[in-house]
């Protein structure tokens, strides 16, 4: 079948932006910063997203491009033009299977958005110590009934927005969703900046510390690399299939890191500044978002105003990212289902929904339920503690290791050469690509066992 293209360079950018863009760099790069010694981690975190992200963001592209199909039609079309076994269709099966399970999971912590929303409007957090916040956040979790409905709302919203297409309904929501992100991101910025410990915020993310630079740290640094600019799971394969021949890849792929970097650098100065001033810890871990944040809005002037803002530019990046997700599953159910776009769209919706009922039971019923605990390194691990670590830890290491040998062993040179372009840094980055990478993300990968 014939895919839609984007409408324009821009739209595909935005699309892209909003993929990469999520709650890795709003939610995992700051405590990551935090947890790693600040300056020194986002060294190397930019290090990192240059020399093995950008090449495999760029591969995702090109291979995309070329086949012109899903994310598995694609991997098996540009292995057989070069020759090679249709079996390379498993870059894309695997990036399905991951997309999936990951929606599942993802939606409900969007859910968690939706529901801090209208609760730090009405002012729940004004004046609330940190146990008061703390309970009311474990209250939340403790109860699945509100949870489901919470995860519900945001699938809901994902599916109604696929639903409609790449051109109605992909590019209408980051039309209007990545300019709002942007507005509201630069506003918390600006009130960190009256109101927070902004110079030091700025010390803790821009002043490094080097003997902060261990081997840990560097594996954390090409992990949060690797997950924030969203490849591995064939998001970029699928993104890359509607774009026309006139795009160069290169540029739109530094474009998007740039900008998925300059989110979460944007990200660290509007959380840290207010988590100084409150005298928070910066390495507070998952919690700094839904526990150590509301209860410094709650202590700051306007506080109930900003963080509504803070959860919906939240609220906004996490759909973005969760159309990316949907789609990829999407494409391949009308290319090779046949199904309609609003019925593959629901159903697959509903399919990632059902297992999203997995993890919302982890928090509560299921808490103390370890289905693998038997196992060495996994004893307490929930089921969304094992979902997590299978696709982000395993999954998408393996898919972002198949890319990279796909693109860098496999596809001709000179369709490589055709789909990249002219230009100087097309040597550097091959090279980046066939050596570099798949041996950068092999260590994540490795450390992901041994850790």
């Amino acid at each position: 079948m014939v895919h839609e293209t984007w409408s324009n360079r821009a739209m595909f950018i935005l699309a892209a932006v909003g993929s990469a863009v999520g709650l890795g760099n709003i939610w995992r790069f700051p405590y990551l910063a935090g947890e790693n010694g600040g300056g020194a981690f986002v060294l190397v975190y930019l290090a990192c997203v240059l020399g093995i992200g950008l090449p495999v963001l760029i591969a995702e592209l090109i291979i995309g491009r070329r086949g012109r199909c899903s994310a598995v039609a694609s991997a098996r079309s540009v292995a057989r033009e070069s020759g090679a076994s249709g079996g390379w269709a498993i870059v894309g099966w695997l990036g399905i299977l991951a997309a999936v399970l990951i929606l599942s999971y993802y939606s409900v912590i969007g859910g968690w958005l939706v529901a801090y929303v209208p609760i730090t409007a009405t002012g729940t957090f004004t004046g609330a110590d940190a146990a008061a916040v703390s309970a009311r956040f474990g209250a939340f979790l403790a109860d699945p009934w509100v949870m489901t409905g919470a995860h519900a709302v945001f699938m809901a919203i994902t599916v109604g927005l696929v639903a409609q297409g790449v051109r109605k309904g992909i590019e209408a929501a980051v039309r209007v969703l990545m300019p709002a992100l942007f507005l509201l991101l630069v506003l918390l910025v600006v009130f960190a900046m009256v109101e927070g410990a902004f110079g030091e915020a700025l010390a803790f993310l821009f002043v490094p510390d080097f003997s902060a630079i261990t081997f840990g740290v560097v594996i954390e640094a090409i992990g949060q690399a690797f997950f924030s600019l969203s490849i591995g799971m064939g998001a970029m394969i699928t993104y890359g299939a509607y774009l026309d021949r006139d795009t160069s890849i290169p540029a739109s792929a530094l474009t998007v890191a740039g900008a998925d970097t300059l989110v979460a650098i944007l990200a660290g100065l509007a959380i840290f500044p207010i988590v100084f001033a409150a005298g928070l810890d910066p390495s507070g871990g998952p919690g700094l978002l839904f526990q150590s944040l509301p209860f410094a809005f709650g202590q700051m002037p306007f506080g109930a105003l900003v963080g509504t803002l803070f959860f919906l530019f939240s609220l906004f990046a996490a759909l973005t990212s969760s159309i990316a997700l949907l789609e990829i599953v999407v494409s391949w159910a009308e290319e090779h289902r046949g199904w309609p776009r609003a019925q593959a769209t629901l159903i697959v919706g509903a399919i990632s929904f059902v297992l999203g009922l997995a993890t919302v039971l982890s928090f509560n019923r299921l808490s103390g339920f370890a289905p693998l605990g038997f196992l060495p390194g996994l004893e307490g691990k929930t089921i969304f503690d094992l979902l997590d670590l299978l696709t982000n830890n395993i999954m998408l290491p393996v898919g972002g290791i198949l890319i990279a040998l796909l693109a860098g062993w496999v596809m001709k040179q000179s369709v490589i050469a055709e789909e990249y372009g002219a230009g100087v840094l097309r040597g550097p980055w091959y090279l980046m690509l066939r050596y570099v990478a798949p041996v950068a993300i092999g260590l994540v990968l490795v450390f992901a066992f041994i850790a």
